[in-house]
């Protein structure tokens, strides 16, 4: 009997867990699109809660204030879902690395690019606008901004140890170059704002990178 109650409890625990992190991707889910249509100041928690179906006082047990519900807007956006897998464990990041004609390895990762651009860039822009007036949100968004150019940073390394770099270009200079052309705002302003088709921003930032990287002629052309 001992072990059949351990059994049930366990059961009840993991059905509360499951049903505690649907909920938090609802709330989380229905902020970010309130973000991108309201912005930041335009949103509120109770808008928040209206929108996920729950209570405030859920929205905050739950996640927290609009602070953290734009951290997870964002974190979420990057790998596209809520599971604890960071995207360098992820199979298409893995698949990247491990292919060894350089240019192709580009134009997977202006591949990759592409799928956290359409999933982030509807909310960039309240994120951003957020940073100048929430200081939580200023930190988060200094921290993102940080890890992504030391990310860059080793990509950049990588490709220098390889041999693969431009030959007049330093490996700060390449990482500069790299944090530029993966900025979301990029694909804002071409794809969002300019109409671009997603195929041809996503073979222009192919070709952005290969020539500016590997000073050659690119694998992938722009789309006409």
């Amino acid at each position: 009997m001992v072990f059949m109650a351990e059994q049930t409890r366990s059961y009840s625990s993991t059905l509360r867990a499951d049903q505690a992190r649907r909920t938090r991707r609802r709330i989380v889910d229905a902020a970010a699109e309130l973000f991108a249509e309201h912005g930041y100041a335009g949103t509120t928690i109770d808008a928040v809660a209206t929108a996920a179906g729950v209570s405030r006082k859920t929205v905050f047990d739950s996640v927290g204030g609009k602070a953290q519900l734009m951290k997870l807007a964002y974190d979420f956006a990057i790998v596209g879902d809520d599971e604890p897998v960071p995207l360098a464990d992820r199979p298409e990041m893995r698949a990247m690395l491990a292919e060894p004609d350089y240019g192709k390895r580009l134009a997977m990762y202006a591949s990759l690019v592409v799928g956290i651009d359409r999933r982030l860039s509807s909310a960039w822009r309240a994120f951003e606008g957020a940073a100048t007036s929430d200081p939580e949100v200023a930190k988060f968004y200094v921290a993102m901004v940080q890890q992504r150019r030391q990310a860059m940073r080793e990509a950049a390394q990588m490709f220098a140890d390889a041999g693969a770099l431009r030959p007049d270009l330093d490996v700060e200079v390449a990482a500069d170059l790299m944090w530029f052309y993966n900025d979301p705002s990029l694909y804002d302003k071409l794809v969002r704002q300019r109409g671009w088709s997603v195929d041809r921003f996503q073979a222009w930032l192919a070709e952005a990178l290969q020539v500016q990287l590997l000073g050659k002629a690119p694998s992938v052309r722009t789309a006409e």
